[in-house]
């Protein structure tokens, strides 16, 4: 994976941001030290950027595509309205399995529900209108997943889409990776769609925050 943030610059911004709860601190270590895929998890830098937007927002139903170990779901969820609710999906049995362990330790187990399977077939029997939408799973279905979510967003409402730099792989003349060109055909085609605004942020392999008007 290639780094496209100086360690000691992400060392800084770390310093200067606030610390994750133990909880989270431990899903870190624990990901970081056993999970073949650690590359994954969200960390603290973005997670804490993650939790920013969401006490800002305070959305009252906040939907995650892309479980993992569960890092993302809990920093989402310190934005959350008393009565809100968070729906995290996740297609891998184990990381599922993981993540629940975690979320029934946290202090938002009850406002965190999450669902086992193929999101495209989740997503449509979920019968809520979202504040919030984080994007973090299989790069070859972000359009699909993003169209899905776009009708159900209410007005001013959020999608926050992770790793849209790709490891750089996007600034490449010719794009060769799957991932790399599924997730430049995404950014393009929610830079043309009018029913929303956007702005990339180049935090660890890159946020798109988009805007419904």
């Amino acid at each position: 994976m290639e780094e496209l943030i100086d360690q000691p610059i992400n060392d800084y911004a770390e310093r200067f941001s606030s610390a994750e709860s133990p909880l989270l601190e431990e899903i870190n270590k624990y990901t970081q030290a056993n999970h073949p895929h650690a590359h994954m998890l969200s960390g603290r830098l973005q997670g804490r950027f993650l939790s920013m937007l969401s006490r800002l927002l305070q959305p009252q139903y906040i939907l995650e595509i892309g479980t993992f170990t569960g890092y993302s779901a809990l920093c989402l969820a310190e934005g959350l309205a008393p009565t809100g609710g968070l729906h995290t999906i996740e297609i891998r049995e184990d990381d599922a399995a993981t993540a629940k362990g975690y979320f029934d330790r946290s202090v938002y187990s009850n406002q965190i529900h999450l669902m086992v399977g193929p999101a495209a077939t989740i997503i449509p029997q979920l019968p809520f209108t979202w504040d919030l939408v984080f994007i973090d799973a299989d790069k070859t279905g972000y359009i699909e997943y993003y169209e899905l979510v776009v009708p159900r967003l209410r007005k001013g409402g959020l999608i926050i889409a992770d790793n849209v730099l790709f490891h750089g792989q996007v600034l490449e003349t010719v794009i060769s990776g799957k991932n790399a060109k599924a997730i430049h055909a995404f950014n393009e085609h929610v830079k043309s769609d009018p029913r929303v605004e956007t702005s990339l942020v180049t935090l660890r392999d890159g946020l798109l925050l988009i805007r419904k008007n």
